[in-house]
C-alpha cells in the first residue's frame, strides 16, 4: 500500500510539475494579466489585435507593474476566464451572454473582478443589454472628472479623452459601482482600444495614441488600487 501511495504522489508531483512549466512559458505568476473576453453573439471580439500588446508594453515602460505583455484569451467560465481578475471587452458587432455566463459574470465582478468594456463603435445596444443581464438592479453612473481614476497616475481634468470620432458625440466614463468601488467600466465614445492600436491602422496623431495609452494605465493603475 505504502509503494501504491508513494508512485502515485509521485506521479502527481510530475503532472504538477509539468502544469507549472507549461503555464510559466506564457504568463509569469502573481504578475497583472489581462484578458480578453471571447463572447458569443457574432460580434468582433478580437478587434484592434494589436491594442492590448502596446498598452501593455507602455505600461511596462512607464510604472513599476509586473506584468505579462501577452494578453490572456477567455470564455467565461473557462479555466482561463480565472487566470486574471482583469477582464477586456470590445468590438463592433453583437454580444450575447448567456443566463449561466450572466450568473457567473456577476459573481465574478462582486468578488474581487474587474471589466473594462471600449466601445469600438457599434457593440453600444447589444453590451447594455447583457449587462443589464448580469446586473438587473445596477444602472450605469456616469463618473465624475474629480474621480481617482482620471488623476491615480496621469492627469485628465476634462474626464476621459476623445480619441477616434464617430458620431461626433461626447466621451463618457460609465461604471457600476459595488459599496463605491467600480466593478465594471464602460468607456463609450471614446474608443480608446483605437489609440492603443499601432499607428498606422487608424491614423490617430501621435497626441491622441498616448492620451489613449496613458488613459488606458490609469484604468490599470486603479484597478489594482480598489
Amino acid at each position: 500500500m505504502y509503494f501504491i501511495d508513494m508512485n502515485l504522489i509521485y506521479i502527481l508531483s510530475i503532472i504538477l510539475l509539468m502544469n507549472f512549466k507549461l503555464f510559466s512559458l506564457d504568463f509569469k505568476a502573481g504578475a497583472f494579466t489581462m484578458t480578453r473576453l471571447h463572447y458569443s453573439g457574432g460580434g468582433d471580439w478580437y478587434a484592434d489585435p494589436s491594442s492590448i500588446p502596446n498598452l501593455l508594453n507602455f505600461v511596462s515602460k512607464h510604472t513599476n507593474i509586473e506584468l505579462n505583455k501577452n494578453e490572456n484569451r477567455a470564455r467565461i467560465g473557462s479555466d482561463e476566464f480565472y487566470d486574471s481578475y482583469y477582464i477586456y471587452l470590445t468590438g463592433h458587432g453583437n454580444i450575447k451572454f448567456t443566463d449561466t455566463e450572466a450568473h457567473l459574470m456577476r459573481n465574478f465582478l462582486l468578488n474581487g473582478g474587474f471589466l473594462h468594456a471600449d466601445d469600438n463603435y457599434g457593440m453600444d445596444k447589444a453590451f447594455r443589454r447583457e449587462m443589464k443581464k448580469v446586473f438587473p438592479d445596477k444602472d450605469w453612473v456616469e463618473i465624475p472628472k474629480d474621480h481617482l481614476i482620471f488623476h491615480i497616475h496621469y492627469k485628465f481634468n476634462n474626464g476621459l479623452p476623445k480619441i477616434h470620432e464617430h458620431d461626433n458625440k461626447r466621451p463618457q466614463a460609465l461604471a457600476l459601482f459595488d459599496n463605491e468601488k467600480i466593478i465594471a467600466l464602460y468607456t463609450y465614445e471614446s474608443d480608446l482600444g483605437d489609440g492603443w492600436e499601432d499607428s498606422s491602422v487608424h491614423g490617430n496623431s501621435e497626441s491622441r495614441r498616448k492620451e489613449a495609452l496613458k488613459m488606458g494605465t490609469n484604468i490599470i493603475i486603479y484597478s489594482l488600487s480598489r
